[in-house]
């Protein structure tokens, strides 16, 4: 099941990135791909009964909505950190760093407080599940990137 989640995200993220113009229609691609394809991961990985899934579904589209705008911020800041990497100072070193652990402190910070959403709509072990699920593709994605990304000062 790992395997073939990891794979289905890799495919559906990687050819958006040839197409788009700018930053924020990459990530306008990105995200449009990225949502459809984790949301039938997600349906199939949850398997819900019906008298739960329309809650859930509520509740999944209420957190997808706050969770791509801390995506587009990590996005940005990934761009940020491209664009100055040859001449990346004290002061960009600093900013890049803390704007990144706030981005991943908050998204902690979502998955708590929807946690409790999806436990109230669903039942402790589907919102488990699902946390499970979600912070497994994250961390997934996230992975691959950062095994695509230069380290500082590294030539």
């Amino acid at each position: 099941m790992k395997k073939l989640i990891l794979l289905s995200l890799l495919l559906l993220v990687s050819p958006v990135l040839v197409f788009a113009q700018s930053i924020d229609d990459e990530i306008t691609l990105i995200q449009a791909e990225f949502g459809m394809g984790k949301k039938q991961l997600v349906e199939a990985y949850m398997d819900l009964p019906e008298s739960v899934a329309n809650s859930f579904w509520s509740v999944y589209q209420q957190y997808e909505a706050e969770r791509q705008l801390l995506a587009r911020e990590r996005l940005l800041i990934i761009n940020d950190y491209l664009e100055s990497l040859d001449s990346i100072g004290e002061d960009e070193a600093n900013s890049l760093a803390t704007r990144t652990l706030n981005n991943d402190l908050a998204l902690s910070k979502l998955h708590k407080t929807y946690f409790k959403k999806f436990k109230k709509a669903t039942s402790a072990k589907d919102a488990a599940k699902f946390l499970q699920i979600d912070v497994y593709i994250h961390n997934t994605i996230r992975n691959a990137m950062q095994q695509e990304l230069p380290f500082i000062d590294e030539n």
